[in-house]
């Protein structure tokens, strides 16, 4: 088991290569007990790679990694760890010649901590129909089951791959906020997506991968409160960016405007703007959508 003040997944330079290219590149990955961390990132950055390593489905070829304080690389002690995970897959792994019901029964004889009573709430919230094969249901219906299954438990750590995909926006909704409850419960929360409005919602922190290189891991209210956006308008050519702190992430120059990102002391850049002849000066808030195209665009 971790430590109380412990880190429930810690990566150090975890790498997976396919011959040459790198599907995880080096990855430091921290993710906080009863926090809710999520993993953002475009389709193919490397986020379901990285959780298949963590369960042991695949191997990396260089790094180390723990899983609530056991190290992958240890078969026994993997599997230890794994019992007190809930992992929701991004295809939905489940037993298409089985009815629902039966897919619920099979997999509560191997929990201890199976919850009947979420289970049969879930089960109804969902609208899942007992008796009806698994390979008729439809992809969002199926992914209802995949939540149900893991949500039913009381996991120490909650691992969810692309949770959303298939779901209409009232069963996602739902879901942020059984997440959300989860937390509150002291659990921990662990999902990959690449909706950042999901993450924006609800996450305590983000971890951002692009092209399998971790790009930011940043607390959600560390970007509410020092992250903003400077632009500055000069009567003619503005000055180069050695003007700027080093807590500027990007400088672009379109013209006469220069456009700033910033993660803190937003007002003294805008000073030393001023005082370089800037004309007009707008400091604004950002979102995690602007944070995000800005870091995967500069990792470009």
């Amino acid at each position: 088991m971790i430590a109380p003040d412990g880190n429930v997944i810690e990566t150090e330079g975890l790498t997976k290569r396919y011959r040459q290219v790198a599907a995880v590149d080096a990855l430091d990955l921290r993710v906080r007990r009863h926090q809710i961390t999520g993993f953002l990132g475009c389709n193919g950055a490397g986020k379901s790679t990285t959780v298949k390593m963590l369960l042991g489905m695949t191997h990396p070829t260089s790094g180390t990694a723990t899983l609530l304080g056991r190290p992958i690389a240890d078969p026994k002690a993997n599997r230890l760890a794994r019992r007190q995970v809930a992992y929701v897959a991004e295809d939905k792994h489940l037993y298409g010649y089985l009815t629902v019901a039966e897919m619920v029964r099979f997999t509560r004889s191997f929990y201890a901590d199976w919850r009947p009573d979420v289970a049969d709430g879930l089960l109804a919230q969902y609208q899942l129909p007992p008796s009806q094969k698994i390979r008729t249901l439809s992809k969002g219906m199926r992914t209802k089951l995949a939540l149900l299954l893991a949500l039913a438990r009381s996991p120490a750590l909650l691992l969810l791959d692309e949770p959303s995909e298939g779901l209409d926006p009232v069963t996602v909704e739902g879901l942020l906020r059984v997440l959300v409850a989860a937390a509150a419960d002291g659990v921990t929360v662990f999902f990959s997506s690449h909706q950042i409005a999901e993450i924006e919602r609800i996450a305590d922190r983000v971890v951002i991968l692009d092209r399998g290189k971790q790009v930011l891991d940043l607390a959600m209210d560390d970007l509410r409160r020092d992250f903003r956006r400077i632009t500055l308008g000069f009567p003619s050519v503005p000055p180069p960016r050695e003007f700027i702190a080093a807590e500027a992430r990007s400088f672009r120059t379109s013209g006469r405007q220069v456009t700033i990102l910033a993660a803190g002391d937003a007002e003294g850049i805008a000073a030393r703007g001023r005082a370089l002849g800037a004309i007009s000066v707008d400091v604004a808030p950002v979102d995690l959508r602007e944070v995000f195209l800005d870091v995967v665009g500069a990792a470009a």
